[in-house]
């Protein structure tokens, strides 16, 4: 197949030429041969799975040759551990970082194909629920651009996050099989893999050298299958991989029930060893489901730990030098199995002693904890625990022994707090506190915002601090300007290149040079313009997923992020609602034109979550259909929120809604795509907001509600929702809409547990901020109307979220917990250049 590019050949140099002559050659074999088609009947898809393995064999030579840089120098290598990783789409995201978007582009249009309608066939890689998982992606890609050796490990789940469907207002879940037509990219590494052990006993014996040495027996055993997919750092020459890992059963079937004609129970076995890797999150409110999470667990770290090893036995070092070679990220409390895994290794495996290999271990790792709820610290059954991993259970009681009777003589805690920082939790049920046995196992422990840092040190962590001063830091969250801005926003990526050049993609504080231009009138039209097309695609977007026509004239207000009740999307509804009422009380009102748009999962075993995502969709169709209101407000729930969803949304935002009840979000990191697109932020003094409202100015940004002090003063006073509900009439009405039925004529009763919720307990204190978050939604609601104000708030607050960069974040990271240096760049040979339109 002749591709014609006679335009493109003549922008290109020499080497890029040679490079396109290469392309053009693997892309056409790939089309014939990998696919199996001709010129003849060709589709979208077929380019699209021709291209993803065309982009692959690129990808595996810089793979190789970063490997083989690796090899000569060997540096100090990260690895991060994570059960979640959101990659969202992957083959624009490596065509941006190679530098060979418009390459490749050209190369489509030669054969009557466009590469934006060629990219919209790849399916979402879901291997992640929200911001945890999606922040393991970024990092992955900072790693990669900073040339940092660093690499992810986790689990190649069949099935990612649900497929969303909204069906009579409520959430229904699908399975989503993201893998099912291939993946191109993938790169599956046979010649990996590792048994992992399940169940069992422990057996004692006396070693050689007269020392007691305990064997674990599994019951079980599954294999652990190795899938690589690169990761291509922005503007180098750097591809690291995130490695997955899929559970194989260690024996196709049983022949003997298969000759005798059970054929289910031949294959029995191998379909539940294989269950481990089939869906990300299975429901746990079942026995069973707890045994397939805690099985997951295990098998993650237990693959990557015999993986990281034997790399590092290649240079044949002495164990004790592993903290010199290797740091391990334990990205939130799924993966603290690791620490009693490694130890089981020294101990059994090596024949080490008990300090020697402690020392090692709890320089090997380190801790990112996620969460200041501690309902959310991950903890296990010790029955469950003990049947599962038994000879994990024996350590971490040796663990947690050793740690308590050296608390103990330093006598630096109350016997309340040595309680409290026990790895066994006591009581009539015993559990093991994954959580403390990361904080006692790790050498450093990080929150992901500064707020959230000081709060884990103030309260779930508080005894820690005591023992373990130097343990704790801070390293607040980043987003890659690389998919959240140059793939998602591309109009505005070229805007912003064109006055201040291109070095913001890899150094975001580069932005602050936009400042220069905040009063230009010719840049704030440009600016609005950029931000008025982007408006119109997402309503083309709304109406081709929803049926839904909206106004891109209008305030767009948007809350995208994974559905609970402290995220508070019910306090932005219950707005809504206020705002429709007093339309219908006096239709002549003059009011600002909102659309008001919601998308986000909840857990489907989330009761209260599901149920206010039906009450969004129940008020939206009565908003929608309601005549007078008319083009003033609309209400638009857009199903199935997922990264390449996400990527479309955020740069038609106007205003971003960041409204968790103080103390409770850790960090947040939409909060930072949006203002990197230009939105602003309506949100509380919470997790990454707080710093947000330190780069940007209190003036270019809207801030509500209780502090996070005054929310544990309250909650400590004895709150009573009442209270506010009785001072206030709008509310009283809007609560009473809902108790009535007016959103639930067919289905009576249905929204009865939010009223009661909200009327008797309010656990996240909605009815205490609802007067701010209205009168602050007023005032935004007054700015927009002038848009030149608000275009220069746009733009500052653009210009000033150079922090928010995951680049920044990993620098930190490197430099503070894991000692890695940042290698030299060695220049790619494609130049980079932006995408266009």
């Amino acid at each position: 197949m002749v591709v014609n590019n006679a335009r493109l050949i003549n922008l290109l140099s020499e080497e890029q030429k040679a490079d396109l002559a290469s392309m053009e050659k693997q892309f056409a074999h790939h089309l014939e041969y990998t696919i199996g088609k001709n010129r003849y009947n060709l589709k979208n898809e077929d380019i699209y799975k021709a291209l993803g393995h065309t982009i692959r064999d690129f990808l595996i030579d810089r793979l190789n040759f970063t490997h083989e840089r690796y090899r000569e120098q060997n540096p100090k290598k990260v690895f991060y551990f994570s059960l979640e990783f959101l990659m969202g789409r992957t083959l624009m995201n490596a065509l941006i970082n190679l530098g060979l978007y418009e390459t490749i582009q050209e190369m489509l249009r030669g054969i009557g194909f466009e590469l934006t309608d060629v990219l919209e066939f790849e399916t979402d890689a879901g291997l992640g629920n929200g911001g945890l998982g999606r922040l393991a992606a970024c990092f992955l890609d900072s790693m990669a651009t900073l040339n940092v050796p660093g690499f992810g490990y986790g689990i190649r789940y069949d099935y990612g996050i649900f497929n969303q469907i909204i069906a009579n207002g409520s959430q229904l879940e699908m399975p989503d099989h993201w893998d099912a037509d291939g993946v191109p990219y993938e790169v599956v590494r046979s010649d990996i893999s590792f048994s992992v052990g399940f169940f069992g006993h422990t057996e004692t014996r006396v070693s050689g050298k007269g020392k007691i040495q305990h064997d674990w027996v599994p019951d079980e055993t599954v294999l652990a299958s190795a899938h690589d997919y690169p990761i291509p750092g922005f503007n180098t020459s750097t591809v690291n991989y995130l490695r997955l890992w899929a559970a194989k059963s260690s024996e196709e079937f049983n022949l003997d029930y298969f000759n005798h004609g059970d054929y289910m129970k031949a294959v029995q076995d191998k379909s539940i060893s294989e269950n481990i890797s089939k869906v990300l999150y299975p429901n746990d409110t079942t026995e069973q489901g707890k045994v397939l999470r805690l099985k997951q667990q295990y098998f993650m770290v237990c693959a990557s730990l015999q993986d990281i090893l034997i790399q590092f036995r290649e240079f044949k070092y002495n164990l004790k030098e592993l903290p010199d070679y290797i740091a391990i990220q334990l990205n939130d409390t799924h993966p603290s199995i690791g620490i009693a895994e490694l130890m089981r290794i020294f101990l059994d495996n090596e024949e080490m002693d008990w300090d020697p290999a402690w020392e090692i271990v709890t320089k090997v790792f380190s801790y990112t904890n996620h969460t200041v709820l501690p309902e959310a610290l991950e903890s296990w059954r010790v029955e469950l625990f003990e049947k599962l991993l038994p000879r994990h259970l024996e350590i971490i009681y040796e663990i947690n022994h050793r740690f308590l009777t050296d608390v103990r003589n330093k006598g630096v805690l109350t016997e309340s707090e040595i309680q409290q920082v026990s790895i066994i939790e006591e009581g009539s049920e015993k559990r093991v506190r994954m959580a403390n046995l990361a904080v006692i196992g790790s050498y450093r422990v990080n929150g992901v915002a500064a707020l959230h840092s000081d709060l884990i040190q103030k309260t779930i962590f508080q005894p820690f601090t005591k023992v373990f001063p130097e343990k704790f830091n801070n390293k607040t969250n980043g987003i890659t300007p690389r998919r959240w801005l140059l793939q998602s926003n591309p109009s505005l990526a070229n805007l912003i290149s064109k006055k201040i050049g291109n070095e913001f993609t890899t150094n975001l504080y580069k932005l602050n040079d936009l400042e220069v231009f905040v009063d230009d009138a010719d840049f704030q039209n440009d600016w609005k313009q950029v931000k008025f097309t982007a408006k119109n695609e997402l309503a083309r977007i709304i109406k081709s997923e929803t049926g839904i026509t909206i106004d891109p004239h209008s305030l767009i207000d948007v809350q995208i992020k994974r559905f609970h009740e402290y995220k508070r999307q019910l306090l932005n509804v219950l707005r809504v609602i206020a705002l429709y009422r007093r339309i219908k009380e006096n239709p002549n009102t003059e009011i600002t034109p909102r659309t008001v748009i919601f998308g986000g999962k909840a857990a489907p075993g989330y009761y209260m979550a599901k149920l206010i995502i039906k009450l969004i969709n129940n008020v939206a169709w009565v908003v929608n259909r309601d005549k007078d209101v008319a083009e003033r407000l609309k209400v638009v729930f857009i199903p199935n929120y997922r990264v390449s969803l996400a990527e479309k949304i955020i740069p038609g935002s106007n205003l971003s809604e960041q409204i968790s009840t103080a103390g409770t979000e850790a960090s947040g990191t939409s909060n930072m795509k949006f203002m990197l697109n230009g939105a602003l932020t309506i949100g509380t003094l919470d997790g990454a907001n707080v710093e947000i409202l330190e780069e940007v100015g209190q003036e270019n940004i809207y801030i509500f509600g209780l502090h996070t002090e005054e929310v544990f003063r309250m909650k400590e006073a004895g709150y009573k929702p009442t209270d506010f509900i009785h001072q206030n009439e709008d509310l009283h009405r809007i609560l009473l809409m809902i108790r009535e039925n007016f959103f639930s004529l067919d289905e009576p009763g249905v929204f009865g547990p939010i009223y009661d919720s909200l009327f008797y307990t309010d656990n996240y204190l909605l009815m205490a901020d609802f007067r701010s978050y209205d009168e602050t939604q007023n005032r935004v609601a007054h700015d927009f109307l002038d848009s030149t104000t608000w275009t220069k708030k746009s733009i500052l607050n653009v210009a000033r979220s150079g922090k928010f960069s995951s680049d920044r974040t990993i620098r930190e990271y490197a430099k503070d917990i894991w000692k890695v240096p940042l290698l030299d760049t060695i220049p790619p040979q494609t130049i980079y250049k932006l995408p266009q339109n």
